[in-house]
């Protein structure tokens, strides 16, 4: 006869209650009460594979286990939302190359130095599309140019750094740019040494105490599409930290779904032709 592993036992509402909060706290990640049979699915393997009888013992697992650390950034690889390709909101991305980065190289002209965040970088899509604007802009050839990129995601920090994708990551029609970055082996496209050498990846947690301790001051930051997971709290936690590494003029590039209004004036909104960002007030007034 066959033998079949028991299913891991159901998740409780308290149990629910419990993990949500730990996980809120940890990183402002706000699970809906609607979410408790996607915890239970994807954390139950967890139980078996930590020897652990119930969703109790996880939680404390995870709040008093010297390796509770460790396995909580296990649960996060598992629960977060990693959905993204080169390219994603092209018309954001167009009004990035043609107005904020020619803003850019004419500000940045004395010092020649362009430094852009790339925060919940998920797969790292975002980043080497950052960087192949940049690269064929022609307007930083010689400069001294590094992309931040980082997330919360162990697995996803890795999978950046290799710089190894599927077909899928081309879908936009507009990341036809992309394919001459990249070379084709083994039935995956590899990113070329000459872009790779511009990104660094890290795992960072943006609404930690030290968040972005790692990054340099920066010009721009990219954080599409990641605060709508946080609450509001979070939301101004994260903030805080993009405003404090960001110089003064420097740009703020959200998800068009996004908006500051009723979590913080720290920055301004501009108008683009094409687009609306924020951006960081320049010292002593208005830029």
């Amino acid at each position: 006869m066959w033998s079949h592993a028991p299913p891991p036992p159901a998740m409780t509402e308290e149990q629910f209650r419990l993990l949500r909060e730990l996980i809120q706290a940890h990183c402002g990640i706000a699970f809906r009460e609607d979410h408790r049979r996607l915890l239970e699915r994807r954390l139950g393997p967890r139980l078996e594979a930590l020897g652990l009888r119930d969703f109790s013992a996880y939680h404390r697992h995870l709040r008093f286990d010297p390796r509770g650390g460790a396995e909580l950034a296990e649960a996060l690889d598992l629960l977060t939302t990693n959905e993204t390709y080169f390219f994603r909101e092209a018309r954001q991305l167009r009004a990035f190359a043609d107005e904020i980065l020619p803003a850019l190289a004419a500000s940045l002209a004395r010092e020649r130095r362009l430094r852009i965040l790339s925060a919940g970088c998920s797969t790292g899509e975002e980043a080497w599309t950052v960087a192949v604007l940049v690269r064929d802009s022609g307007l930083f050839t010689g400069w001294d140019v590094e992309i931040s990129a980082c997330d919360l995601s162990r697995r996803c920090v890795a999978q950046g750094r290799a710089g190894s994708y599927g077909e899928h990551a081309f879908r936009a029609p507009e990341s036809a740019p992309m394919r001459r970055w990249f070379h084709l082996r083994g039935g995956k496209w590899v990113v070329d040494e000459g872009l790779r050498q511009m990104v660094r990846f890290h795992r960072d947690n943006l609404v930690a105490p030290d968040a972005l301790a790692a990054v340099p001051p920066l010009d721009a930051v990219f954080c599409r599409n990641v605060m709508i997971y946080f609450d509001l709290e979070a939301r101004r936690r994260a903030l805080r930290a993009l405003h404090a590494k960001l110089r003064g003029g420097g740009w703020l590039l959200l998800g068009h779904s996004e908006s500051l209004i009723n979590v913080t004036a720290d920055f301004e909104l501009v108008q683009l032709r094409a687009d609306l960002v924020y951006r960081k007030p320049a010292a002593g007034g208005a830029p």
